[in-house]
């Protein structure tokens, strides 16, 4: 049975629609003969109950001999006494049995109707029957319709319903494969574009019709999703070239000592090479962290979230700070109650402390605020430095993947333009954002999460 079911798009919707229409026009096929049919034969027994009521009327005063030829339409009528014998007849029906009365004869008028075979010809009839009081007794009146008409009807529309049917039935398939064959071209555009776009060539996109409707929206949508695909395959090569140059420096200077340390024969100079190669060594560990958590932020790997208290949290990280070279002064709301992950958000915390404190010149503040109003609220922290600043047009490109203002005072303070980035995306895990936002002095950086649901 499925062999037989259509398998593409434009042959199950024509197959559908054929069998839609044709059921539509069998019912309507149906309704309409039997409209027709019943239409006929009442105007034939109107015609044949008006002749029977007259004669029924003429028997009743004993005046059968003035009846009338039958009326147009009507072709016999028959008067049968209760005896049985035939009272009155047309000429058709000489030598005609009398007819039988459909039910007792009861004196009085009723009328009933049958159908009969024709009378000598290839029509039906239709007959009324009529029961009356003569003054020999009862009588039954018999006035039969013929339904030639009706039957010439039915002959002709059965016939043009069976010719007509097939070729209307015909044209809707034909106009619904090729409506829908136009109407499903550019998704096979679209399918054939899609299919040849490799991971070598996402600049390509797909034709775009001028149609205005879901194809063209599908269109748009897809090529919305190749732009974003090309904009990760950029930003991937790039993180990539990135992460080479940044790696590749630590290493030629650890190698370098190392064949230093091996070239120099005497031992004294052994631990200090063997110290810088340390340091580096550990700024390499540091640098492959990162570069490991960025992966991790990449993949959209879900974490534990749970209940914190982001006042706690931040505590917690600048007590661990205690006699850096720069100090860190707080002020902290009591309650800033958050959802997310503590590793995670610690490490935020911390990316924004290394980067105040590597360069402000004789303090960092840090101020945490839970603020409200008609939507949401929010858990505000500012971290503020007394440094160089940020300029204006750099307060975005700051949070960019090894992004670094002055170079060489980076690398001189051991950073390698990620702190931030990882901040930011790790701040966007959580539905939060991240800003560098203007400040008299110095830098400041506004981190903003969503509160954790509870009473004001």
């Amino acid at each position: 049975m499925r062999r037989l079911w259509p398998t593409t798009v434009r042959a199950r919707a024509t197959a559908g629609a054929g069998v839609v229409v044709a059921a539509a026009l069998a019912l309507a096929s149906f309704a309409l003969l039997g409209l027709l049919e019943a239409n006929l034969l009442r105007n034939a027994e109107n015609d044949a109950r008006r002749q029977a009521d007259t004669v029924a009327q003429l028997a009743a005063a004993g005046r059968l001999d003035r009846v009338r030829p039958a009326s147009r339409g009507v072709e016999f009528v028959q008067v049968v006494g209760a005896d049985g014998r035939v009272l009155f007849a047309t000429p058709n029906l000489i030598g005609v049995p009398a007819f039988r009365p459909a039910g007792p004869g009861v004196p009085g008028t009723r009328f009933q109707t049958w159908r009969v075979h024709p009378l000598g010809g290839d029509h039906r009839q239709r007959v009324v029957q009529v029961i009356t009081h003569t003054p020999t007794g009862p009588a039954v009146v018999y006035a039969g319709a013929s339904l030639r008409d009706a039957d010439a009807a039915d002959d002709t529309t059965t016939a043009a319903l069976v010719i007509g049917m097939p070729l209307l039935l015909a044209t809707v398939v034909l106009v619904t494969w090729r409506v829908t064959g136009r109407a499903l071209r550019p998704v096979e555009a679209i399918r054939a574009e899609v299919a040849g776009i490799s991971d070598r060539d996402l600049h390509r996109r797909v034709p775009v019709p001028a149609t205005h409707d879901e194809v063209a929206r599908l269109a748009q949508t897809m090529n919305a999703t190749l732009d974003r695909l090309e904009a990760s395959g950029v930003r991937q090569r790039q993180f990539i070239a990135d992460a080479s140059h940044e790696l590749r420096s630590p290493i030629t200077v650890v190698r370098t000592q190392l064949e230093v340390a091996l070239a120099v024969r005497d031992p004294e100079l052994w631990p200090e090479l063997i110290g810088g190669a340390l340091q580096d060594i550990e700024r390499l560990q540091h640098l492959a962290s990162d570069l490991l958590l960025l992966a991790r932020i990449d993949a959209a790997q879900p974490v534990t979230a749970v209940p914190l208290d982001l006042a706690a949290l931040v505590g917690e990280a600048v007590e661990a700070r205690f006699g850096d070279r720069v100090p860190v002064r707080l002020d902290l709301e009591g309650d800033a109650r958050i959802t997310g992950n503590a590793l995670w958000l610690s490490r935020v915390v911390t990316n924004l402390l290394d980067n105040a404190q590597r360069y402000a010149d004789r303090h960092v503040e840090v101020t945490l605020r839970t603020r409200g109003g008609p939507g949401p609220r929010t858990v505000v922290l500012e971290v503020t430095d007394d440094g160089p600043g940020i300029p204006a047009a750099d307060r975005e490109r700051v949070f960019e993947r090894f992004t670094r203002l002055d170079d060489s005072r980076s690398r001189d303070h051991g950073g390698a333009g990620l702190g931030l980035a990882i901040a930011r995306d790790l701040t966007d895990h959580h539905g939060g954002t991240l800003t560098a936002e203007y400040a008299s002095r110095g830098a400041r950086l506004v981190l903003r999460l969503p509160a954790a649901h509870g009473p004001r």
